[in-house]
C-alpha cells in the first residue's frame, strides 16, 4: 500500500528523528570510537540522501511550472510556441464568425418578413386604413357565408 506523505506525517517522522537521534547521541560517549566514526558516516550519508532528494524535487518543480509575469502555465520550454497561442485562439474565431453568420440570418429573415408584408398590403385591393378599421377586423373573424 502506498500512502503519500502529508505534511503532518512527515512533521512526526522528522520529530520521531530527531529522538532518536538524541538518544543515540546521549549514549555516544559510551561507545567506541571506530563504532561512532562508523555511526556519523552513515548519518552524514542519510541527510546528503534528503538533501538530494529535496534538491531533486525542487529542480523537478521549476521546470515544469514555469512563472510567466502574473500567470504560471505548465510545461517544460518545449510547449511553448506562437502555434500554440494561434490553436488557443481558434475557439474563439469560429464563436465570432458563428454570431456573425446567426445575426446576419436573423436580420435577412427580418428583412424578408417585413417586405412580404408590404407587397402584401400595396397588392391588395384594400386600402391600408382598411386594415386599421375595427370593424374590418370582426368581418376577417367571421366565417364566410356559403350561397348555396
Amino acid at each position: 500500500m502506498n500512502i503519500a506523505a502529508s505534511p503532518s506525517a512527515e512533521q512526526a517522522a522528522d520529530r520521531f528523528a530527531r529522538r532518536v537521534t538524541a538518544r543515540l547521541s546521549e549514549n555516544n560517549r559510551l561507545l567506541a570510537y571506530d563504532i561512532s566514526e562508523r555511526l556519523r558516516a552513515g548519518r552524514e550519508r542519510a541527510l546528503s540522501e534528503r538533501r538530494r532528494e529535496v534538491s531533486v524535487q525542487q529542480r523537478v518543480t521549476a521546470a515544469s511550472v514555469q512563472q510567466q509575469g502574473q500567470t504560471a502555465s505548465l510545461g517544460g520550454p518545449h510547449h511553448q510556441g506562437w502555434w500554440r497561442a494561434a490553436l488557443s485562439a481558434v475557439p474563439l474565431i469560429g464563436l465570432v464568425i458563428g454570431f456573425a453568420v446567426f445575426i446576419g440570418s436573423q436580420e435577412d429573415f427580418g428583412t424578408h418578413e417585413v417586405a412580404e408584408v408590404d407587397t402584401a398590403l400595396l397588392t391588395d385591393d384594400l386600402p391600408p386604413s382598411a386594415y386599421a378599421d375595427p370593424g374590418f377586423l370582426q368581418f376577417i373573424k367571421t366565417p364566410p357565408v356559403s350561397s348555396l
